[in-house]
């Protein structure tokens, strides 16, 4: 929900101040916000804390991605953006591994978490403050609708692996628990092998499929990724009575599923100019929020009505979903670059 309130409104202050200042607003408001965390244990508080994080954070990570892929050439933009993909699922792989901390401490986890914060608030502070090119200027003259028109024009399909992210890591950290509780699953092995596996499986394949992108294109790795991905996770529903199968998907499906948000920013910058990116970014910002609202939403309702493999499902019939809307978008790339030629 921060997200999604702050993403009208974050375009302005990036153009006017530059990325650095909006980086380093949101790395203190971040570390701020975490050390409060222990201090007041109250559901209201936590649900306010949270939100300050989530609009800092997209604070943080809008600015970030918008000047990587503008300062990057298109020849390295995937290999770039793969190594911002790469400290992205470091932290999503690292952050709850840090709960064990709760039983040394509970301020613990979040004076680490907040440390870290400063500590790249730090490194923030070296680094020679850039603004985006000229061309940002003009996107600005249009009015808000005209410009996300533009872009779902433009790019709709590159915002939707945003989106499948979402939805794939929450419904794998929201929902997988409470699945495998209700399954018999052991959850030792959900917690301590299964789940981290998403992270640390991607960050394998992260910058070697950032780099491949660079040299067969965007679009066929786009494709590539959520058919076979689509054929792990169907087939996980299958092998839950063995868990060393399980796993083997598991890993298989989050080496593949893993790139897909950076790969996603990569495929917009390609596709729209540099006058409609920041744009395009903040729809990936939106797109990613929802998705991760949805993907819990839906497979709590599954696992509801079906019980057995309807988390599998839900992300299949997700996957499925960003397939065909690949093969549509490029069908209609094509026709449009046939009409232009």
């Amino acid at each position: 929900m921060g997200i999604i309130l702050i993403s009208p409104f974050i375009e302005k202050p990036v153009r006017k101040h530059g990325y650095k200042p909006v980086i380093i607003t949101g790395l203190i408001i971040v570390a701020i916000s975490l050390m409060l965390f222990p201090i007041w244990q109250a559901f209201w508080v936590w649900f306010a804390l949270r939100m300050v994080v989530g609009i800092s954070d997209n604070l943080i990570h809008f600015s970030t991605q918008i000047w990587i892929s503008t300062t990057s050439s298109p020849e390295k933009r995937g290999r770039q953006l793969s190594l911002y993909g790469l400290a992205f699922g470091m932290g999503f792989g690292l952050g709850p591994m840090m709960t064990k901390l709760l039983e040394i401490n509970d301020y613990l986890p979040f004076v680490i978490a907040s440390v870290a914060s400063l500590i790249a608030w730090i490194f923030m502070l070296f680094m020679k403050n850039e603004w985006p090119s000229s061309d940002f200027e003009t996107a600005s003259q249009l009015n808000t609708f005209a410009r996300y028109k533009q872009v779902l024009k433009l790019a709709w399909f590159a915002l939707l692996p945003g989106f499948c992210y979402g939805f794939l890591e929450a419904s794998l950290h929201g929902n997988y628990p409470v699945y495998a509780l209700r399954m018999g699953i052991d959850i030792q092995f959900v917690t301590l092998l299964l789940l981290p596996s998403f992270v640390f499986g991607s960050l394998i394949t992260q910058l070697p499929l950032g780099i491949l992108s660079d040299k067969i294109g965007r679009s066929k790795i786009l494709l590539f990724l959520p058919a076979f991905g689509f054929i792990a996770f169907f087939s996980m529903s299958f092998a839950e009575q063995n868990p060393a199968f399980l796993l083997g998907l598991f890993i298989i499906a989050c080496m593949l599923l893993g790139s897909m948000f950076s790969l996603g920013i990569a495929y917009l910058a390609d596709l729209v100019p540099a006058n409609l990116l920041p744009t395009g970014n903040v729809m990936t910002a939106v797109l990613f929020a929802l998705g991760s609202m949805t993907g819990p939403l839906v497979g709590g309702f599954l696992i509801e009505i079906i019980g057995e493999g309807a988390i599998y499902y839900s992300i299949s019939a997700m996957l499925a979903f960003m397939l065909i809307a690949g093969i549509i978008f490029q069908i209609q790339l094509r026709k449009t670059q046939s009409a232009f030629f």
